[in-house]
């Protein structure tokens, strides 16, 4: 979960400088930052339009360049950004969706439960033709869906009772709007009643309500006395401008942060005395100031703060968030966390998509349990004070240039989703190449075939299902799904398939190990002083290791020997090939050789070299050859020995018991005395 997190971290410092770099790339091509001033006049009349439609205020009186110039000046300052957003967005095709309704219960859930948004409907009354034509409709829909306002179409022939009730008789526009100045109140819905059904008439109607509900001066007493009183809204939000009424988008916005933040429209076109304005901080026309408990902050001196409904909405949410924004925040953070698994997952590609499911489901269960003990301990009356200790924080951090330059950035990337989607992709790659080059360097095999993950995964599902428990042995959490699919074809041809157990080959590395010495043998070609010192120095090591071991095991000995019972039963567990294999050694055979030397010189195994617990033998059982002068042996838990490569085989074949005995290879068993070798037995 750590190194998701650092990778996700990293991700978004890989998008900061990028968006720093895109920056530099555009000073260095046209000269221009996107916070560098527009002057309106070296704008077309087009662009001006384009302008007023995004910060929601009306031209249609206004047939001349020069007065919709002076129109967007007293509006607020317009940046290049602002612009490149506005006719991007103009240039934008896609057809907005609008929702059409099948009743009453589907008109009470999204419309009047809904308690801080704005709704247009167009009620269309049985047997009649909708109020505002087809092609009208659309561009109403279009032009009020940037300031956040939802639409709908109610058509009466879908439940005439409704109709009735509410009284609509005839085809009409019906907006909702909430009652209250309180948060999650009730809404009223407010009938159109103008005659003229063109676009401009039914936005301005629109926007003259959503203004009724903000707070208007008119004279320096009334801000005088507003400035200074302290009521339930900490946060309040001033618009100071020589305009009839308040942009749409700051009407929008008031209604969103309804119970949060108070929007307050100061009209300052007929003030003879603006003396006042000056003592509290405001010299320039027009200006947006924000309120707190910590000071005044001028919006739209930074970064990313543009005069429009995007701008402002992620600037405020960052002020005064939501419980439902902090949630959906850590929703989006989480799910981005989880899908670094995919890259980070070395293997088959279906089980990266496996591994995949099983952390998003796992973490987005893990956060809405966590999220529900958070909503509790918020509604207590005792977290109040830290409530709004967080909040003050929250304030201070985000009213810094680098918060204004992570919102401009978020805006830049939300606008954007290819390019923050491929550079996510590409991030995931990076780390794919990273990690499977660090697990080739550490020696870690990674199998990649679809196939033969999902026998090893059905392996490990069906010994859950059908297979004993393999118990005794502590084995790692982790199954090793990545094994020869060769091992799962090769397991049908037994019939008793499902009561073998499924045991991690884990064990078998701990397995002791040591190579096989007859005493007074020497090779053919002598090797050199260094490497016979290096030799002796390992065979003294060897010989010092095992014959503590041995001592440890001979005093274990003692003590079973002593107990009554006991010798009797260890005597019945002795090796069954010590009369078969072990009675003699083949340095004291006659007429055969082992490497080179002569058995002729009646040479004996060196013991002192084997593990305490290993019976004596000379022979493997599993390829029926002695065993020669430094080869390699390997031992199981019972006290049988073979060659080293003869048991591993017989072990990874699924095989997990001893060749003679049949004692499961992975289970401990209790140590008893080795059979003697028959010239060593007492007479």
């Amino acid at each position: 979960m750590w190194l998701k997190l650092f990778f996700l971290l990293l991700y978004f410092l890989i998008l900061f400088v990028l968006a720093r770099f895109f920056e530099a790339i555009v000073w260095y091509e046209t000269g221009i930052f996107a916070t560098q001033l527009v002057d309106p006049v070296a704008l077309s009349f087009k662009k001006l339009k384009t302008i007023l439609e995004c910060r929601g205020l009306g031209y249609s009186g206004l047939p001349e360049k020069k007065d919709v110039r002076e129109l967007v000046e007293k509006s607020g300052d317009l940046m290049e950004g602002e612009l490149y957003s506005a006719l991007k967005e103009e240039e934008a095709s896609e057809s907005v969706s609008s929702t059409n309704f099948s009743g009453e219960m589907h008109f009470y859930e999204l419309v009047e439960d809904t308690k801080d948004g704005i709704w247009l409907i167009q009620v269309i009354a049985n047997d009649r033709s909708p109020l505002v034509g087809k092609i009208h409709w659309e561009k109403m829909v279009k032009k009020v869906s940037r300031f956040g306002i939802r639409t709908g179409t109610f058509n009466c022939s879908s439940d005439p009772r409704y109709c009735r009730r509410r009284g609509w008789v005839r085809s009409t526009l019906i907006m909702s709007v909430p009652q209250t100045s309180t948060s999650k109140g009730k809404v009223m819905l407010k009938e159109y009643s103008g005659r003229k059904v063109e676009v401009e008439h039914i936005f301005k109607w629109i926007t003259a309500h959503a203004a009724s509900r903000i707070k208007t001066i008119y004279n320096a007493e009334h801000l005088k006395k507003e400035w200074n009183k302290s009521d339930q809204y900490w946060v309040k939000i001033y618009l100071f401008a020589n305009l009839d009424q308040p942009p749409a988008f700051f009407s929008a916005l008031s209604i969103k942060f309804t119970g949060r933040i108070e929007f307050i429209f100061v009209n300052v076109e007929n003030w003879d005395n603006k003396s006042y304005m000056t003592d509290i901080g405001v010299y320039n026309m027009p200006s947006y100031i924000l309120r707190t408990p910590e000071g005044i902050y001028r919006y739209g001196n930074r970064t990313g703060e543009f005069i429009s409904l995007q701008a402002m909405d992620s600037f405020l949410r960052s002020l005064q968030p939501e419980v439902n924004d902090l949630f959906v925040l850590s929703l989006v953070l989480v799910n981005l966390m989880a899908w670094m698994d995919l890259f980070i997952t070395q293997g088959a590609t279906i089980k990266r998509f496996v591994v995949l499911i099983s952390t998003l489901g796992t973490y987005n269960s893990l956060l809405i349990i966590s999220w529900l003990p958070v909503l509790g301990f918020l509604q207590l009356p005792y977290l109040d004070s830290f409530y709004e200790y967080s909040l003050k924080l929250l304030r201070y951090s985000n009213t810094t240039t680098l918060a204004s330059w992570v919102r401009a950035d978020w805006m830049f990337y939300s606008s954007h989703p290819a390019l923050f989607l491929s550079t996510y992709f590409g991030h995931g790659l990076l780390i794919d190449y990273f990690e499977r080059k660090r697990r080739r360097s550490n020696n870690d095999e990674v199998n990649a075939n679809n196939l033969e993950w999902l026998s090893s995964l059905w392996d490990w599902y069906t010994s859950y299902l059908f297979h004993p428990i393999a118990s005794f042995q502590n084995f790692p959490v982790e199954s090793d799904w990545d094994e020869d699919p060769d091992l799962f074809l090769e397991r049908l041809a037994f019939p008793d398939l499902w009561l073998h157990p499924l045991i991690p080959t884990d064990y078998i590395k701990n397995l002791p190990m040591w190579r096989f010495k007859c005493l007074g043998v020497q090779s053919e070609e002598e090797m050199s002083e260094s490497s016979q010192d290096t030799e002796n120095d390992s065979d003294s090591e060897n010989t010092d290791t095992f014959s503590s071991e041995k001592e440890a095991f001979e005093d274990k000995q003692s003590i079973v020997h002593n107990s009554p019972g006991r010798a009797s039963h260890c005597d019945a567990e002795a090796c069954s090939c010590a009369n078969k294999f072990c009675q003699t050694s083949p340095c004291e055979r006659k007429g055969q050789s082992y490497g080179s030397y002569s058995t002729n010189e009646n040479m004996d195994p060196d013991w002192l070299t084997w593990p305490a617990d290993m019976l004596h033998c000379t022979e493997c059982v599993v390829c029926l050859e002695n065993f020669e002068n430094g080869c390699l042996l390997m031992g199981l838990p019972c006290g049988h020995v073979f060659h080293q490569n003869c048991i591993v085989m017989w072990l990874a074949g699924g095989r997990h018991c001893c060749p003679v005995c049949r004692w499961p290879s992975y289970k401990k068993k209790q140590p008893c005395a080795h059979q003697p070798l028959s010239n060593d037995v007492p007479s």
